[in-house]
């Protein structure tokens, strides 16, 4: 028997989402996570012991500079995905990077290119996606359960920027980027809207807030809350609102689509229900499993019905396909590229420019 060929990632950032990145894929039995790099070569080292990785560094261009390297994860705050995402992709390695994938559309766009030009496998990761229910959502439209889409809505609400005295490097625009709850956690909504959709949002309406001007002494120069009226697609209509200030959500990213035949509502606090509504008969909540799901979204669900699939797991179907497609330059990238990163940056030029003008602004289409 031949053994499947196993790929070297390394991961670029020690903190919450490296971490993340890294269970995920000892997940896949397939990747050896050879290397590590973080702002200070403790932090790498740490990391490297906690996690068993042979190799830890200060600086990432030493693991980029390595051919026994193929790809690498940039898990590093904002500001820094572009310098890094461009040097990688010129060094020949396939890309995973979070999300957002920068901090202006012309970056975006600069990278997208850049990958393309260099032919390496790229992703953002808009993990959510990922969830067994949001593929159910998206294949009962598919199908044409749902009928014409007449509506989307829903939320993106958390608390853990609730206080003046909350404090994360997300907060200052150098190293979020202009936009941090609409960034952080709104283009998450957006992304994850247009793919059960199947359309795009064509011109926003939004409105920016920041509660706290300083937290911990220091000037704040990124929203805490925003809200959006949308178009979608030719006649769909729709609104959502992003927050980091409501007491009690502690990610609740809830999504709500209307068709003219039926509805769909899921909530990630409890990702494993799908609450399916209908106008002459009964509502219902669907509960994830495998058995009963679509055939198109079953693959995204591992365990027996009455198992929880969470956070990680959307981690871990989301590099599985990354790494597939690494493995076979045949296969088609069904996951979220870096076209799929600035289209959510454009969506973004859009909210920002649409807040500071105070009406509504067209989104750059593709």
């Amino acid at each position: 028997m031949t053994a499947t060929p196993r790929v070297r990632a390394a991961i670029i950032g020690t903190g919450f989402m490296g971490r993340v990145h890294c269970e995920a894929l000892r997940r896949l039995g397939v990747v050896d996570v050879a290397a590590v790099a973080g702002s200070s070569l403790d932090k790498a080292r740490e990391f490297a012991a906690a996690f068993g990785v042979d190799r830890a560094e200060a600086d990432y261009r030493a693991i980029l500079a390595d051919p026994s390297v193929d790809a690498v994860h940039i898990c590093t705050p904002n500001a820094r995905h572009v310098a890094m995402a461009s040097e990688a992709i010129d060094a020949g390695k396939h890309v995973m990077c979070e999300k957002p994938l920068a901090t202006t559309s012309a970056q975006a766009a600069s990278l997208t290119a850049a990958a393309a030009a260099k032919n390496v496998r790229n992703a953002t990761c808009y993990n959510l996606r990922f969830y067994p229910m949001v593929q159910q959502m998206r294949a009962m439209r598919e199908a044409g359960e749902l009928g014409e889409i007449l509506v989307a809505q829903g939320t993106y609400s958390q608390d853990w920027l609730l206080y003046d005295t909350d404090w994360n490097w997300r907060v200052e625009a150098k190293h979020a980027g202009p936009l941090r709850a609409m960034g952080d956690i709104g283009s998450h909504w957006c992304d994850m809207v247009e793919h059960v959709s199947g359309e795009q949002i064509g011109s926003v309406c939004v409105d920016l807030a920041t509660f706290h001007a300083s937290r911990k002494g220091h000037a704040v120069d990124t929203e805490d809350f925003g809200a959006v009226l949308f178009h979608l697609g030719a006649r769909a209509r729709g609104a959502f609102t992003v927050s980091q200030v409501s007491a009690g959500c502690k990610n609740r990213l809830s999504l709500e689509i209307y068709g003219a035949r039926a509805s769909v509502s899921w909530n990630q606090e409890r990702p494993d229900e799908l609450w399916i509504g209908h106008r002459d008969g009964r509502n219902e909540v669907l509960m994830k499993d495998p058995a009963l799901l679509d055939p198109r979204a079953a693959p995204f669900a591992d365990v027996p019905g009455g198992h929880a699939e969470g956070y990680g797991d959307t981690f871990k179907q989301l590099f599985r396909r990354f790494y597939q497609s690494i493995a076979d330059a045949g296969a088609p990238a069904d996951y979220p590229q870096f076209t799929d990163g600035l289209r959510q940056m454009r969506l973004l030029d859009a909210a920002l420019a649409s807040h500071q003008r105070r009406g509504w602004v067209d989104v750059v289409p593709g």
